[in-house]
């Protein structure tokens, strides 16, 4: 931690119980639309306490007053104590429907506090940038709704309301034993401190390893994630041995992370039972000399003797006021590794959103001779909206039309993997990058779509710069079919309708006979009604990719990038699919991303890449004259590596 302004610096110590409190209010601020129910489980609380008192200080009353007379009279009368009984099973009662009530209003506070944190998570995680998922493996992002939360829910459920119930059973159990004596609760107090002396030892060592186990099970989480994900690969190049000492490291680190923080939290337990009952040894000693000597007993009532019935309350006593202790003692290792969770996840929270300055919109517009108006309807006719500062608004047709000057980008500051790259796609083009792996293609459309922002140059879009246009509306004009193909759990309409939510099925027939889907789709069990799940696994991966070209087709974009979409896929289903991404991308400008030349050749021009730079531009009749790189790419003379 930075150190405090004109002052020292912050020990480790002092900045987790800083943190530990600032992530303790954070996350009661999601708890203040139960407050009525707090309230409730606050007062069952204090009547159950209450119960549990009353029962202790209630076994005075019953030796004293009932059972040591009756032992003195020749034909005892029963009917006292009798009645003494009943009213201290209405009070147990009672003490039991409170506990019952706060154990399940708390189950309703803690799910819904969880169910808020999960919303804000999941519609936080929408807006953070592509970059983020690039860093962050999908297994460790998954840990934090399902390890993370469940700590939280441990916690909230169970953790706040025990040690809120240990609170206020402490505080009214010590003004009980105080009516009871004075030097028994003194004696008491000063064995509870040699005992908090060691909690306090024990619970430092274990809080910092409840934070690396957190992260720690994060991560296996995230190698098991990759591993099934790749699991063909990994059978195919025999890595299962390298696999399984891969994730033994990461196995051990979490062993031994978690090993240190439960060997030293499951130990408080034992020892403050031990001396728990050890305290209760000493005090029946104690109580018993100061009675046998005659010693006068002070208590808050005042000055009196102490009797067998006084000693056998408090010993009741003096176990209600450690065993909430050791309760609290116990759920502080479960509190420790909820704040961890919780640390995670407001870290979460805390990842800045992808900023976005446009204001430049995408509407749907109509002609009215040689003027834009803006339509309510779709018209198939787009144009960028510009409003301006003294209130008027211009339109300009979107006709897509793409340029980049001087760009340079890095995905670190330090490392420019795009140097001075400039080109220019007019309406309708087709243009084509060519280069190796790494050599920046996928990089460039990536940049078109602004998943991330060049480090200098501009590119423009219609003649505006993309940083006025709004991302959202940017990129609803941008269509996009990816060598990787996802497809979500649902029907085949459903798929090809996530490129227009409000497509109708009419129009996601239309958009799978362009694309050339229609006719496998027609014959899969249900038709365009088939359920698809684990990201259609039962397609295969032609199949898989001309539903994406459908549901590319059915948004009916201007631009459209196609980024390595045949290279998965033989080369008759290359002829399918390629005849729908053909009839797909008439009249559209496209960006194109092969390693197959043969699907580049009718190309309006063709960029070829080389460490971030073009190196060569043109047809393929001007490049293949010009007997450069392209030429012997097209010819063998070398290959993409």
């Amino acid at each position: 931690m930075p150190p405090r302004p004109n002052g020292p610096r912050l020990s480790m110590k002092e900045s987790m119980k800083q943190l530990d409190k600032k992530t303790l209010l954070r996350l009661l601020t999601y708890m203040k639309p139960y407050r009525l129910q707090l309230v409730f489980v606050f007062v069952c609380i204090a009547v159950s306490a209450f119960a549990s008192v009353m029962s202790s200080l209630f076994l005075r009353t019953l030796i004293d007053d009932y059972i040591a007379p009756l032992l003195l009279e020749a034909t005892p009368n029963f009917s006292g104590l009798l009645l003494a009984l009943c009213k201290m099973a209405v009070i147990y009662i009672v003490g039991a429907f409170s506990t019952l009530f706060y154990n399940r209003t708390m189950a309703v506070v803690s799910q819904g506090t969880l169910k808020k944190i999960r919303d804000q998570m999941f519609a936080h995680m929408q807006t953070l940038p592509i970059k983020f998922f690039d860093t962050h493996t999908h297994g460790d992002v998954m840990s934090y709704y399902t390890n993370d939360t469940d700590t939280l829910r441990q916690m909230i459920s169970q953790s706040i309301p025990q040690t809120l119930s240990s609170i206020i059973t402490v505080v009214s159990v010590f003004f009980s034993m105080l009516t009871l004596s004075i030097w028994l609760t003194l004696f008491l107090l000063v064995m509870l401190f040699v005992m908090m002396k060691i909690v306090g030892k024990v619970t430092s060592k274990s809080g910092k390893f409840f934070v690396r186990q957190q992260r720690s099970l994060g991560a296996v989480n995230g190698f098991i994630e990759e591993m099934i994900n790749g699991q063909k690969v990994v059978k195919v190049f025999c890595h299962e041995e390298k696999s399984k000492v891969t994730f033994d490291e990461k196995n051990d680190e979490l062993f031994e992370n978690s090993t240190e923080a439960n060997k030293f939290a499951n130990i408080l337990g034992p020892i403050m039972n031990a001396l728990g009952y050890f305290l209760y040894v000493l005090i029946a000693i104690l109580g018993g000399a100061l009675a046998l000597n005659g010693t006068p007993n002070l208590s808050l009532t005042g000055m009196g003797t102490l009797t067998l019935g006084s000693i056998a309350s408090f010993l009741q006593l003096s176990r209600s006021f450690v065993m909430p202790i050791n309760q609290v003692t116990q759920q502080i290792s479960s509190i420790i590794m909820a704040m961890a969770g919780a640390s995670r996840i407001f870290s979460l929270l805390d990842e800045e959103s992808e900023t976005d300055e446009g204001y430049v919109t995408l509407v749907n517009a109509e002609k009215h001779g040689d003027t834009l108006v803006e339509s309510e309807k779709r018209t198939g006719l787009w144009a960028w909206k510009h409003p301006h500062g003294d209130g008027t608004v211009t339109y300009t047709e979107l006709t897509g039309r793409v340029e980049l000057f001087d760009v340079d980008f890095g995905y670190v500051p330090d490392k420019i993997v795009l140097h001075d790259v400039s080109l220019y796609a007019k309406p309708g083009q087709k243009i084509a990058f060519v280069g190796a792996t790494g050599a920046g293609k996928t990089t460039i459309t990536n940049l078109i779509n602004r998943f991330y922002d060049i480090a200098d140059g501009k590119i423009r879009y219609d003649g505006i710069n993309i940083n006025k246009i709004k991302k959202p509306d940017l990129r609803r004009s941008l269509g996009m079919v990816l060598q990787d193909v996802n497809l979500f759990t649902g029907t085949v309409m459903e798929n090809i309708r996530y490129g227009k939510l409000d497509a109708t099925d009419e129009e996601c027939i239309a958009a799978a006979k362009l694309a050339n889907a229609d006719g496998f789709i027609r014959m899969l069990p249900d038709g365009y009604n088939t359920v698809l799940s684990g990201d259609g696994s039962g397609l295969s991966q032609g199949q898989r990719q001309l539903i994406s070209i459908a549901r590319a087709a059915v948004a009916d974009p201007p631009v459209m990038i196609l980024d390595e979409a045949t290279s998965s896929i033989d080369t008759r289903t290359e002829a399918i699919v390629q005849s729908g991404m053909d009839a797909l991308m008439k009249g559209r400008t496209v960006f194109v991303i092969a390693h197959r030349l043969s699907t580049v050749k009718n190309s309006d021009v063709i960029m070829v890449l080389d460490h971030g730079h073009i190196i060569e531009r043109g047809s393929h009749r001007d490049l293949i004259s010009q007997k450069g790189t392209y030429y012997r790419l097209y010819t063998g003379a070398f290959e993409l590596e």
